[in-house]
């Protein structure tokens, strides 16, 4: 597992949206997996609709708050059962390029993905004939918005929105609506393998699996 550091990109300009400068205190080598960085912060807050700056401030009043943003500028969403999800990580991080941020929120599993993955990987499933064995994946984009987890972690109830893989930089890697459904595939094989039933439902005392998130692109 890689540590990652929370650092300031000296080579990007500075903006007069810096609010987030309480997320750079503290331990400068603690784990940023299922922390939310000040670049990362801002990422999320440019999705955003309106001022920007306005956004972040309020985001900097409460960072123990979870926020509602809208789908299909800064990202799509897609939104699965916990398992299959679990199991689409999997594909992504052993076999793949990695992911983008994914949260947890109500018993569900929000990958980010890039914008337009909502309008495509739909027709993507269908080409695919998606059977009824595994619920069917719920893309978000452009006209719906998303809860995202706060900025800071305030617990670990399994109903309150949470990051597996929190956003770091203000460029994230996301991936598009191929891959995606190359994640799906890979993920639905592993249950017809193991004959295993997907619930919709969250499985009581759940874990969350750590991903190495230098291996992102």
């Amino acid at each position: 597992m890689t540590t990652t550091t929370w650092l300031r990109d000296e080579t990007t300009p500075s903006t007069p949206y810096d609010v987030f400068r309480f997320l750079r205190t503290g331990d400068e080598d603690r784990h940023q997996t299922a922390r939310v960085t000040a670049d990362g912060a801002a990422w999320l807050a440019s999705a955003a609709s309106g001022d920007l700056g306005t956004a972040l401030a309020r985001w900097e009043a409460r960072p123990e708050s979870p926020a509602v943003l809208p789908c299909g500028t800064a990202f799509d969403v897609v939104n699965v059962d916990p398992v299959f999800g679990r199991r689409m990580l999997d594909r992504l991080w052993e076999e793949g390029p990695g992911s983008g941020p994914v949260a947890a929120h109500r018993g569900r599993m929000l990958l980010f993905a890039a914008p337009g993955t909502a309008q495509r990987l739909p027709a993507l499933l269908d080409w695919e004939e998606w059977g009824e064995s595994v619920p069917r994946p719920l893309c978000h984009g452009a006209g719906d918005a998303v809860t995202v987890p706060p900025l800071v972690p305030t617990g670990q109830e399994s109903s309150r929105p949470r990051w597996l893989v929190a956003p770091d930089t203000r460029n994230p890697w996301l991936p598009g609506p191929e891959v995606m459904l190359w994640a799906c595939v890979r993920a639905v094989r592993m249950v017809s393998a193991a004959d295993v039933r997907v619930s919709i439902f969250a499985p009581a005392g759940e874990g969350a699996n750590v991903y190495d998130v230098s291996r992102r692109r």
